[in-house]
């Protein structure tokens, strides 16, 4: 069963005065693709602390998924810190969900989310908003065990091109 850590990056949620509505939304959909929930933590939005996070993390789990920080607000430095910690970037899954929830809000182009990965870990920053997060995050689910399998060695056989 593929690992999943869920950061929270939110002054407001870190000091308490905001529910963790998106990464409850993340826990509901990635447990219920099948993946086990292992670390979950909301941090303010403060590099050292998410950069120091995302290393360890990745040591421990098989997907990082961030939830805020990635809009053009001063304190927005998600993707910044995620950065700092990838040894690969994999911009075709932020490509993906932007373009893919464009329909809905054209305000999806204006996200910085970065995606990639270090040593066998995947990190992928999603966005804020709770039906932002929803929408990104069911786009990608069914991308998520194949990169994750291709990144921990050989695969047999890759799958079948999905439909739209």
């Amino acid at each position: 069963m593929l690992t999943v850590g869920i950061l929270t990056t939110s002054d407001l949620g870190a000091r308490g005065e905001r529910e963790d509505s998106s990464g409850q939304i993340i826990d509901g959909l990635i447990t219920a693709a099948g993946f086990h929930v292992e670390i979950r933590k909301v941090v303010p939005d403060d590099l050292v602390t998410i950069v120091e996070t995302l290393r360890l993390w990745s040591e421990q789990v098989d997907l990082i998924l961030t939830t805020g920080g990635t809009g053009f607000g001063p304190r927005d430095i998600t993707p910044e810190a995620t950065l700092a910690v990838l040894e690969r970037q994999a911009p075709g899954l932020t490509e993906y969900m932007r373009s893919g929830t464009a329909s809905k809000t054209i305000l999806s182009y204006l996200s910085r989310a970065v995606a990639g990965t270090r040593e066998n870990c995947l990190i992928v920053n999603l966005p804020g908003r709770p039906d932002a997060v929803r929408e990104c995050l069911e786009l990608l689910l069914p991308l998520l065990p194949h990169a994750i399998e291709t990144m921990q060695g050989p695969t047999q056989q890759h799958p079948q091109d999905q439909e739209k």
